[in-house]
């Protein structure tokens, strides 16, 4: 039978168990200093196209697996990868998105929650809410796509519709 720490100590426990999780977090995002510009090996990571966004993103994701196994709630978990693939989608875009790279830090951002999880005993819960909201997000975005492109093929039938060839 475990016995209850006390809130000293489970600060220590935790503190201890994502020690590596913030070093890493760290290296990615905030590692190196430009006079007060902060940066880590995220950014330089992705100057290298496609295997820099597939390196930095396979970071994040493997610090947001071992947060979730450390007792990370679900709905904690979704904001964290919503953090991660928002990073990732926006710094694919050429250009944009290595400028987007060195002030996005998704990782600080999931260090930042991860403590108010622990420590304010925020963002938990299922997390159904915010899946609701994406796939919602989504069915609109694909209607939309779906009817612009139906849209597109109207007018450019209309345009051959006289002409006899």
């Amino acid at each position: 039978m475990q016995r209850e720490l006390s809130p000293e100590d489970k600060k220590k426990q935790i503190d201890q168990d994502f020690g590596w999780i913030d070093r890493i977090s760290w290296l990615m995002d905030n590692q190196f200093k430009i006079g007060n510009f902060r940066f880590g090996l995220d950014p330089i990571l992705n100057l290298i196209p496609l295997g820099g966004a597939i390196a930095g993103f396979g970071t994040s994701l493997v610090l947001v697996i071992a947060m979730w196994r450390n007792g990370a709630s679900p709905k904690l978990v979704i904001r964290m990868l919503l953090n991660i693939s928002l990073d990732a989608i926006l710094g694919s875009i050429p250009f944009l998105g290595n400028i987007f790279d060195f002030y996005s830090k998704a990782n600080e951002k999931n260090i930042k929650l991860l403590r108010e999880h622990y420590y304010e005993g925020r963002h938990k819960g299922s997390g159904i809410g915010i899946i609701l909201t994406i796939v919602l997000i989504l069915f609109i975005l694909i209607a939309a796509t779906c009817y612009l492109i139906w849209t597109f093929f109207s007018w450019a039938f209309s345009l051959f519709n006289g002409i006899s060839f």
